[in-house]
């Protein structure tokens, strides 16, 4: 079903909302990637050289955003502070909040200043490019903040449209006062605000890549349960090691799209200490930001998990546990949001992550993949579709027993909304596969 455009305004208002209420969504951590350290900076077009700017210095409402000759003035300087939800760039001058006028979705419309409030749309990520250069993502329409034209000239107008490389939509980042920028610190507290909700968007390749840690080994269920119709979660469930397979409407083992979760989990969900048998039905879907920890899907089914949702502020995390025995894919995300996967092992599958390639309604997806071990055979780590915004960083990713490396790691596709995508490359590129050599481990 695809969303009115006042519907989804209200879907992501009403997650900003709840997200401010009760401070950090359950089991969603902290940071789930490098970021800039709180603080006040002012922000330089990598294409021009000029600060972003309030125009005219203007402390009102809907203030257009332009870029200016830099000057360390109060106009130029940016409170980068972390918010439920992302990040806030505060104009020091007005205190106002940089947004995107009339909370628009649309390319090219106009950054302004607003008096802050609980809106995806006043709340941003930064994703690094390299050092303290930066794409600046708004969190409501998931486009980046650039100059309009890609003008050099100075009050040339800032504006927001679809993330690529190009150097207008890059940010360097410079402390107030033109010292060198800090290194980007994955643990960066906040100033006064609660905790914010990673969308964790990767960021560049860390100069040293993080080692791979051991994972456990499969585990023994602790009894087993039979489901004949979907569980549905919205708050904390442990499952206490059963083993949990499909029966009745659910014990078909076939690779239909249409199929029913065994569990299906709420906004705000968690589900821990769960092993999905065999068969497995379309496994676990996730409507909103959730939380799986120590699963272990003994028959990835159709699908072992389905990221679904409407708000690009979203995180569905997948922590520790495991996944074995399916000829396709093993996540699945057709949804918005980020997908952060780690301290897994999967073997014996097709794909372990694939943002979708022909939904009918796109977005941009994010993953995020860690201390990930795979066992062949397989065919691919990662599929992303670039054309709408995609992401993908992997670290301490092990492979196991493919002599020939023919298992790809990030392969990128033109997605589309119907019909079938065709691959456009493979590998690392620095702006949507994100990972170096060192993060990959043959054995």
């Amino acid at each position: 079903m695809t969303l009115s455009t006042a519907a989804r305004r209200a879907c992501i208002a009403a997650f900003a909302l709840t997200a401010l209420a009760g401070g950090t969504l359950a089991g969603v951590p902290a940071s789930a990637a490098a970021a800039p350290a709180s603080g006040s900076y002012a922000l330089v077009n990598a294409a021009s050289g000029l600060c972003l700017d309030v125009k005219a210095k203007s402390t009102a409402d809907g203030a257009q955003l332009v870029q200016y000759a830099c000057n360390g003035g109060a106009g130029q300087t940016w409170a980068l502070t972390d918010v439920t939800g992302g990040r806030r760039l505060t104009a020091a001058h007005s205190g106002k909040c940089a947004t995107i006028t009339g909370d628009s979705t649309s390319a090219g419309k106009a950054a302004i200043q607003q008096t802050c409030k609980a809106s995806a749309f006043h709340n941003w990520r930064l994703d690094q490019v390299s050092g303290s250069t930066y794409r600046v993502v708004n969190l409501g329409s998931a486009k980046c903040l650039n100059v309009k034209d890609a003008s050099t000239a100075g009050g040339a107008a800032v504006q927001q449209n679809s993330c690529d490389g190009s150097a207008g939509k890059r940010w360097t980042l410079k402390p107030a006062g033109g010292a060198p920028a800090p290194a980007p610190t994955a643990t960066a507290k906040p100033t006064a605000e609660p905790t914010a909700v990673p969308t964790a968007k990767p960021t560049a390749t860390p100069t040293t890549a993080p080692a791979a840690t051991p994972l456990p080994g499969w585990p023994t269920a602790k009894g087993q349960q039979p489901v004949t119709a979907t569980i549905p979660v919205s708050g904390p469930y442990d499952g206490g090691m059963k083993r949990f397979y499909g029966s009745g409407k659910l014990g078909g083992d076939g690779q239909n799209e249409g199929q029913d979760p065994i569990f299906k989990l709420a906004d705000g969900a968690v589900l821990q200490n769960v092993i999905i048998g065999s068969p497995g039905a379309d496994g676990i879907h996730c409507t909103g930001t959730c939380t799986l920890k120590n699963v272990w899907w003994e028959d990835i089914g159709e699908d072992a998990a389905t990221f679904k949702g409407t708000s690009a502020s979203q995180t569905m995390t997948i922590d520790g546990g495991g996944a074995r025995a399916g000829s396709d894919k093993v996540f699945q995300h057709n949804g918005p949001g980020t997908m952060v996967l780690k301290n897994l092992r999967v073997e014996n599958f097709g794909k372990l992550y694939r943002s979708c390639g022909n939904c009918s309604k796109q977005y941009a997806r994010h993953v995020v993949v860690s201390n990930v071990q795979v066992t062949a055979p397989a065919k691919s780590l990662v599929g992303i579709n670039p054309n709408y915004g995609d992401t993908a960083k992997l670290s301490a990713i092990t492979i196991v027993g493919d002599s020939g490396r023919k298992i790809a790691v990030c392969d990128r596709y033109k997605g589309v909304t119907s019909g079938e995508p065709g691959r456009t490359g493979t590998g690392p590129d620095g702006v949507s596969c994100l990972y170096s050599a060192s993060d990959i481990t043959y054995k």
